[in-house]
């Protein structure tokens, strides 16, 4: 195929769409695997006739011109003509995807203006769990601009234009035709299913990982339409579906070796947000802050890596940074030899007991020194360190400046 290595590029960003880009020729049949709302097609009594439909596009589809179609399945696709040069596939597509949420009402009244019959009504739900939601357009059209200036030479070499699918009505490509059950319809509804698992289970090792990046990409390819509906109130849905997500990731941090005592935390607070929320928008929202916030819980605080014994105090530690955190304290508290705790927390963090307390001591106070106005002896007393003069001494030894100098240099 010609244009091989930017078609397989778009293909790469479109997958964090869950978008694909698929080709259409004159001896290809899509089937329901390559074209993902054909069995939905067929569970509403639909068939179409695919010679025809390429008669129609050889008809009236124009040269370096992208489409933007809408069809009566709510769902949007992008469809251009192949370049002259490549003789391999004359059309390409991209999606269904939808940029509105699909509400369970849209579904009933489609499924009443085929006549569905209600044992199909749970594969057609499953199907509109799963259709991708590109809440910004812009930036798909930007993938797919891009893809045409290299197709066809600059932006000014090819036009936008909107279509409708009802350009096919009664023109014999669109044929109703009773519906007869099958395991095909099954196995596809069963295929989704997993497909939605398995995006969650990617996500949930991501978080499980501190992988911020990968996590974000996962999610943007996301979105609440693949909750289960399982009342009659939408936001209800949505607000079920993020506690159990809140849940998985309070596993996934579990995983990460993240302690409890900041676990808890972070899901507690999630919990307080997630029943305040009032719309799909908040929703998305607040998933995408705690996909990133409990990224960053693994990043910052995971203890892989470590014995019991050092994840001890490293909890302890991160507890409370002004309770006595000195190497006779600690081994006090937990029953072991001091010399023996030094040894063995040099050797697994690559700092004595001391160095790594001042640098979390440090870390607090330059939080403290950013976000709030209290007064530097403040502040060194939230830290941990009552004596001023002492803490502007190892302030100065770790970040290069005494705290006022600091201060003074991020206003």
């Amino acid at each position: 195929m010609h244009y091989e290595t930017e078609l397989e590029f778009t293909r790469d960003l479109l997958k964090n769409f869950r978008l694909d880009i698929r080709f259409l020729s004159k001896d290809t049949i899509p089937s329901p695997v390559s074209a993902p709302d054909l069995w939905v097609r067929k569970l509403l009594n639909q068939k179409i006739d695919y010679e025809k439909l390429y008669s129609l596009l050889a008809e009236k589809c124009k040269a370096n011109t992208i489409y933007q179609v809408s069809d009566f399945l709510l769902g949007n696709y992008l469809l251009f003509k192949m370049p002259e040069a490549d003789m391999d596939f004359s059309y390409a597509f991209i999606g269904p995807y939808t940029t509105i949420p699909i509400s369970k009402q849209d579904i009933f009244e489609l499924a009443d203006k085929h006549s569905v019959t209600p044992d199909i009504l749970p594969q057609i739900e499953q199907f509109y769990q799963e259709l991708p939601l590109v809440s910004d357009e812009s930036i798909l059209l930007m993938i797919v601009y891009t893809l045409g200036t290299r197709l066809w030479g600059s932006l000014d070499a090819f036009s936008m234009e909107k279509i409708s699918e009802n350009v096919l009505e009664n023109t014999g490509i669109i044929d109703y035709a009773p519906h007869e059950a099958d395991t095909e319809d099954a196995l596809l509804s069963m295929r989704l299913l997993e497909e939605r698992y398995e995006l969650e289970h990617q996500l949930i090792q991501a978080i499980s990982s501190g992988q911020v990046h990968k996590a974000e990409l996962i999610f943007s390819g996301f979105s609440t339409q693949q909750l289960e509906q399982r009342t009659q109130n939408p936001l209800r849905n949505i607000k079920n579906y993020l506690f159990v997500m809140n849940t998985l990731f309070r596993l996934a941090a579990e995983h990460g070796a993240v302690h409890p005592l900041h676990i808890d935390k972070i899901s507690s607070a999630f919990a307080k947000k997630i029943e305040l929320i009032t719309s799909e928008t908040a929703s998305y929202t607040l998933m995408r802050e705690m996909i990133r916030k409990y990224c960053l819980l693994v990043k910052n605080h995971s203890l892989k890596g470590y014995s019991l014994l050092i994840r001890k105090v490293i909890t302890q530690i991160d507890a409370d940074l002004t309770a006595d955190l000195t190497l006779k304290a600690q081994a006090e508290l937990l029953n072991v030899n001091s010399s023996y705790l030094s040894t063995l927390f040099k050797k697994e963090t690559s700092m004595t007991l001391t160095e790594y307390v001042n640098k979390k001591r440090i870390e607090h106070a330059i939080f403290l020194l950013n976000s709030t106005n209290m007064q530097i002896q403040t502040a060194a007393s939230y830290c941990g360190i009552p004596d001023v003069n002492y803490f502007t001494k190892i302030f100065k030894k770790l970040v290069g400046k005494t705290p006022k100098e600091y201060r003074d240099s991020i206003h």
